[in-house]
């Protein structure tokens, strides 16, 4: 969260606190990156049920598994982002409350595998598939970002680091050290 002070006839009056959450989801940003996840869905479902059949009846194996295995996991990831996406509209909307949103949020996993650069024969996939990869990550790594303000804000640290994802090993080894010296 943001702070500032106004100051008014030279006396500091009280702390006016800008919740990033709140505003992001009222904004028309929240709405642009909701409408981009879930076309992103959609568009992949289309493929994998048109053209990235056909593209993958094509492929011979070990091509053939690496398809298999790319697709599964851009299926998963992009199901994890429109999870975080509706239950972040569904506390927009007022059809869920803080404290659950807080619990559903904690089901969704945020995790990142597969990176194209980590993917050996990545460039040998059809070159459609490479793309939604790609702009799946993209999105991915935008969403983390807002997962991690909105998290950060309403952490009980004073530092908002507590909440982090623990795939964070930074923020993992800040929570071990906390936990030992009792901060």
């Amino acid at each position: 969260m943001s702070e500032f002070r106004s100051v008014q006839n030279g006396l500091a009056a009280d702390r006016v606190t800008v919740s990033f959450g709140e505003r992001f989801e009222a904004s028309g940003q929240f709405d642009a990156v909701f409408r981009e996840g879930m076309g992103l869905v959609e568009e992949v479902a289309a493929y994998l049920d048109g053209l990235g059949r056909r593209e993958s009846k094509a492929l011979k194996p070990p091509l053939s598994v690496l398809y298999a295995t790319e697709s599964m996991r851009l299926t998963t990831r992009l199901l994890d982002l429109a999870s975080w996406l509706l239950i972040r509209r569904a506390l927009k909307e007022g059809e869920i409350d803080a404290d659950e949103a807080k619990r559903k949020r904690q089901r969704v996993k945020l995790k990142a595998l597969g990176r194209p650069g980590h993917i050996k024969r990545f460039e040998e996939l059809p070159a459609s598939l490479q793309d939604l990869i790609e702009r799946s990550f993209a999105l991915h790594d935008r969403i983390v970002k807002l997962d991690r303000a909105v998290t950060s804000e309403n952490s009980s640290g004073a530092d908002g680091l507590d909440e982090l994802p623990i795939s964070n090993p930074v923020a993992a080894q800040l929570n071990m050290l906390r936990q030992a010296f009792g901060n």
